[in-house]
């Protein structure tokens, strides 16, 4: 995700200094007597990727408008190179060995058609809803297969493999439609899933946290961006623990800036609105889990490289446009930056 000049309010989050290969970065450390650090207020801007003691680094995704402004999707693949394929390697750890989401649904009622009800919890498998779908079946093909072109420290492939574990429909203290979610509430509602038991812990989970409406995660919603991804520390048994997390709030709600405007292929808006910048958040995550990574000189990930491109399409006979087939049904899912040969946007690899 682009870092952007934002203002958020976080607790202990990601703070990346050059990590060594396959080594987390440097965490801030839990308050004493607290599962969470004291929250922090911090800015940034895109051309510093590096957070410091009080200052930390959050990657968004772009709303739409703000991709062709500041020269991602198109414009990118002719700016932003680092070198050879356009992106490069800065020593941080990757999600080599496949990665494993679970599925956060803060609201009281379910957000999409099919999807869990309020109040309960599961296995990914049993998730209902088209985001569910495209959670099960996106690892293995070969969209996502573009990721296997990334390595890790030792120069190990990327696996093509993303497992979807579970689910949490949390109905308790359900933010209000419109109201700001700062990102330190954020993360202290996934602490109390890890507390109370919904929600199981893994270092190797992205957990995606999705709202309904307008609640407005992180505070830049439909304005700023349409998601983004960060990392903090909670803790787990007594222990200081680093979660990755998404914020994933509807970009439906705000279609001229989160969504291409285009009839769904699946008969269902939202959530293939959402597929989108989920895929987006996914492969970043993936490739770039604390920022310190790859990305290119300006500090564009593999996903921001390719925000809102969407290469040849297709039509359906609903009238929507699609661009890739997964597990079967039609998608419209942005490319992603292959980092082979001199690079560029791709909907699959090979």
């Amino acid at each position: 995700m682009t870092h952007r000049a934002l203002r958020f309010t976080l607790a202990a989050v990601v703070v990346s200094t050059a990590a060594c290969a396959d080594k987390p970065s440097t965490l801030l450390a839990p308050a004493s007597g607290s599962a969470l650090a004291a929250p922090l207020s911090f800015s940034y801007d895109g051309s510093n990727r590096q957070g410091g003691p009080d200052q930390a680094v959050i990657q968004i995704m772009p709303i739409k408008s703000d991709a062709a402004q500041n020269g991602s999707g198109f414009a990118s693949r002719q700016q932003h190179r680092s070198s050879g394929t356009g992106i490069s390697y800065h020593g941080g750890p990757v999600l080599q060995a496949g990665t494993k989401v679970a599925a956060v649904y803060w609201a009281s009622s379910p957000i999409y058609s099919g999807g869990p009800a309020a109040g309960t919890t599961g296995a990914g498998s049993s998730d209902g809803s088209l985001i569910g779908f495209f959670l099960r079946n996106v690892g293995g093909s070969p969209y996502y297969n573009i990721n296997s072109t990334y390595t890790d420290g030792a120069g190990h492939a990327i696996v093509n493999s993303v497992t979807y574990t579970q689910y949490w429909a949390n109905n308790t203290n359900v933010p209000a439609n419109g109201a700001n979610v700062s990102d330190a509430q954020i993360v202290a509602m996934l602490q109390s899933g890890f507390n109370s038991g919904p929600l199981t812990y893994d270092a190797s989970t992205l957990y995606h946290v999705f709202t309904a409406g307008k609640v407005n995660l992180g505070g830049g919603f439909g304005t700023q961006y349409c998601a983004y991804h960060a990392y903090a520390t909670v803790n787990v048994g007594g222990a200081s623990k680093t979660v990755l997390y998404s914020a994933m709030p509807y970009d439906y709600a705000y279609p001229s800036a989160c969504t291409n405007g285009t009839a769904s292929p699946n008969g269902d808006p939202g959530a293939d609105a959402e597929i989108n910048v989920l895929a987006h958040e996914t492969e970043e995550t993936t490739t770039d889990m604390f920022g310190s990574a790859w990305f290119d000189n300006s500090g564009y990930e593999n996903a921001d490289k390719c925000a809102w491109v969407w290469g040849s399409t297709q039509k359906a006979g609903n009238g929507s446009v699609w661009n890739i087939t997964i597990g079967g049904k039609n998608f419209l899912v942005q490319e992603n930056w292959v980092n082979s040969g001199s690079g560029g946007c791709l909907q699959h690899w090979p």
